[in-house]
């Protein structure tokens, strides 16, 4: 007998998530030029979906960093770097000066293509 898993995780789904808590986050904390989450708060806006808020985290944040703001010198991404703190369980993200002061003056994100992802 053979059964085939087929679940597949919608990390698109969760990247949105997190790019409109980020979006929140700006809105709450204008001056920010970083962001630092709890991972107990991922868990809770990933709707307690423990795998997504661990061993897929970085998948997730892979596609939430490519959201880009609409800019002078172009689009450019918001995140432009984050990172993982297991030791805190916290969620490292830093910001691109130029975009996030785009998104702060009105301008979209611009969402990734999902067909153009693996």
């Amino acid at each position: 007998m053979s059964l085939e898993y087929t679940h597949q995780p919608d990390y698109f789904f969760f990247a949105q998530l997190l790019v409109h808590h980020v979006e929140g986050y700006i809105e709450k904390h204008p001056d920010a030029q970083n962001a630092i989450f709890d991972l107990r708060d991922i868990y809770e806006l990933f709707r307690q979906d423990f795998a997504s808020a661990t061993t897929n985290l970085d998948a997730i944040l892979h596609i939430a960093d490519e959201y880009k703001v609409e800019t002078l010198n172009g689009d450019q991404k918001l995140i432009s770097h984050y990172a993982i703190d297991p030791k805190n369980n916290s969620l490292l993200l830093d910001f691109n000066a130029d975009a996030l002061e785009n998104l702060k003056q009105g301008k979209k994100l611009i969402e990734p293509d999902p067909t153009s992802h693996e």
